[in-house]
């Protein structure tokens, strides 16, 4: 890999970033760390998919950086299970060049991609760039408004017609996963996994009952709700312009 050691003067403004990065070649994925870490990053490291999987269940990335050819879980179907869990940057980093691979990890749900050798300068703009539009995105979301209940995340409180609810951790982390991805539908498995960061059983009724709790406390009948409605046969869904 080639590296330019031209070491910026100036530091970005996003702090406490946090960036996984998986390659199943130690030299790479140590040299990465390093440098970003320099760069005032904070960062973890797997040397291959299924360990960074299981980091991805414990931590929330700002960022995956991920190798494709990797053995066992190689880096398409590690973007993929990571989408289901949650929505961070993906950046794929392949030897590859042909069009057909761009496309195919694109299509994928990457969000860059990046061919090898490059230039470790040239991988930090493109980090740097989608960090930037990522924090802008975060701070839309950070006060969210749906007719009269508004979700404040960086206070993490709720309010229903100016008055604070009392919401449990589960409650308010279902709320803000639900609201955040308004109007799609994702069933108990998905809500499961992205919310209590957890394997799912279909006898397991934890989500139902916490629907049920977070609509006594948020819908004006609970009985009919307006919020967080039920989709037979697929699951849930936030509707924000309810009425």
């Amino acid at each position: 890999m080639k590296v330019k050691n031209n070491k910026k003067d100036y530091h970005n403004d996003l702090e406490e970033i946090k960036i996984l990065i998986v390659d199943d070649d130690p030299e790479i994925t140590d040299l990465l760390v390093r440098y970003l870490e320099v760069e005032g990053y904070l960062v973890d490291k797997a040397y291959n998919g299924s360990d960074a999987l299981e980091l991805f269940k414990k931590n929330i990335y700002d960022m995956v950086i991920t190798d494709i050819m990797m053995p066992g879980l190689d880096g398409l179907d590690l973007l993929k299970k990571i989408r289901e869990l949650h929505n961070p940057i993906i950046i794929l980093l392949t030897a590859k060049d042909k069009e057909i691979d761009r496309v195919i990890g694109l299509k994928s749900g990457a969000d860059d991609y990046v061919v090898k050798p490059f230039y470790m300068n040239e991988l930090v703009a493109r980090i740097e760039s989608h960090l930037r539009r990522y924090n802008l995105d975060k701070e839309r979301i950070e006060k969210m408004v749906f007719n009269n209940l508004i979700i404040d995340t960086t206070k993490a409180i709720v309010k229903k017609e100016g008055k604070e609810l009392k919401l449990r951790a589960k409650e308010y982390e279902l709320l803000v996963f639900l609201s955040k991805n308004e109007s799609q539908v994702f069933s108990k498995g998905q809500i499961f996994k992205s919310v209590w960061k957890d394997e799912y059983y279909e006898d397991d009724n934890t989500v139902m009952v916490h629907i049920r709790r977070l609509r006594s406390k948020i819908e004006e009948d609970p009985s009919n709700p307006k919020i967080i409605k039920t989709v037979w046969g697929l699951g849930y869904k936030f509707v924000g312009n309810y009425k």
